[in-house]
């Protein structure tokens, strides 16, 4: 996998508390997306084969004719990282159980807490 589950990134977090000391929120919840998006991109991309990525989108719960047609759609993999089967296989719950830390939440936490 790419991203390993072993806690927060320590400079990812490191990297939100510097940055975090703007209070202004408004392109923090775009930039989250945008990050989600990458990653979502990223594992695309890391299932090259069409096979590959047919079998992982069903076994993330993507109808059987969503998952072919994405996986063998000729579109680029940020193009495709949006599709709705993609953002319905990678959601954000699962994206989080693979140690994706929200700089959204951070933001918060840091601002709120």
């Amino acid at each position: 996998m790419l991203i390993r589950n072993s806690g927060p990134d320590p400079h990812f977090s490191g990297w939100g508390n510097y940055f975090g000391l703007s209070e202004y929120y408004r392109p923090i919840p775009l930039l989250d997306q945008w990050i989600r998006r990458r990653i979502r991109m990223c594992y695309l991309k890391q299932w090259r084969r069409i096979r590959t990525r047919i079998r992982n989108l069903m076994r993330l719960g993507v109808s059987e004719s969503a998952a072919i047609r994405l996986g063998m759609s000729s579109k680029g993999y940020y193009r495709l990282a949006k599709t709705k089967a993609v953002q319905l296989a990678l959601n954000n719950n699962w994206l989080k159980s693979q140690g994706l830390v929200s700089v959204e939440a951070q933001w918060v936490k840091f601002h709120y807490s």
